[in-house]
């Protein structure tokens, strides 16, 4: 795994990676982190019975890699997930 993630990048991978339509192949592309090392990243910095949630919740999820969606979504996130503050 790459060392040098900083805090806030691990903490935003966290985030990316517990949102339902955000899709691992988004976080490989801004992190350059593959699945595999989320998996590991997440096994590491979260609760044992919290990864376990979301290892359940992401475990063949459609949204959560970009072969198995929908081709009509072009996005990683609801466009009103972000707003300003």
């Amino acid at each position: 795994m790459n060392q040098t993630l900083k805090s806030a990048d691990i903490s935003r991978i966290i985030e990316m990676a517990w949102e339902d339509r955000t899709p691992f192949e988004a976080i490989l592309q801004l992190y350059g982190l593959p699945e595999q090392e989320v998996i590991k990243l997440m096994r590491r910095e979260m609760k044992a019975g919290s990864f376990r949630l979301w290892r359940a919740r992401v475990s063949g999820r459609k949204t959560k890699h970009h072969a198995l969606r929908d081709p009509g979504i072009l996005r990683a996130y609801c466009p009103t997930q972000y707003k300003p503050r």
